[in-house]
């Protein structure tokens, strides 16, 4: 399994549509950055926000999600309360190739404010936008930027193609658009 580079992810993102909307180079100027890095892609949180808030007293439970559990947002920033967390998805849209992983880390400048992003592996042959998870460590609030980077995502390229993909085992997060909250 290897790690793949930057000229392999501008060819994916564009023969194959991998990521849209692409950049294919780092956006940096005034902005956290985004775009295609030497082994990676940062990719932008989107203007979507649903911030968790216990106004109703909802009880968060992933096998009974209650949507009273938060309050939704659209909005060019976002506080994320103090010890809070926030639902929100990325601008780019993910096409996975059926021998590639994808892993998610967060970006240093949200990590050293004490915002953790958390997504989980897209599969072979996920497509959909990517659900990020923003996690508020601090005891003061944190603000996260629409449109700006949020994450970067890492490409492993099996040896082989796996057996059964996401696609084939009918993932129920397939083909997901804006924030997608829990399924069971």
């Amino acid at each position: 399994m290897s790690i793949m580079p930057d000229s392999w992810i501008k060819k994916m993102a564009k023969e194959n549509n991998m990521i849209q909307p692409f950049a294919d180079e780092q956006k940096k100027n005034g902005v956290i950055s985004f775009g295609v890095s030497s082994y990676g892609y940062d990719a932008r949180v989107s203007d979507e926000f649903k911030v968790f808030t216990n106004v109703n007293n909802a009880l968060v439970d992933p096998k009974n999600f209650s949507e009273e559990s938060f309050i939704e947002r659209k909005a060019d920033s976002c506080i994320i309360p103090p010890n809070s967390f926030v639902l929100a998805r990325t601008v780019e849209y993910f096409k996975i190739p059926r021998d590639v992983l994808v892993i998610c880390l967060g970006k240093s400048t949200y990590a050293r404010c004490g915002i953790i992003v958390n997504v989980t592996p897209l599969e072979p042959e996920w497509e959909g936008h990517v659900t990020l998870e923003f996690s508020n460590t601090t005891p003061l609030p944190a603000r996260v930027y629409a449109n700006e980077g949020a994450c970067q995502f890492l490409f492993l390229k099996g040896d082989i193609a796996c057996d059964i993909s996401y696609l084939e085992r009918s993932g129920k997060y397939m083909g997901q658009r804006g924030v997608t909250l829990p399924k069971l």
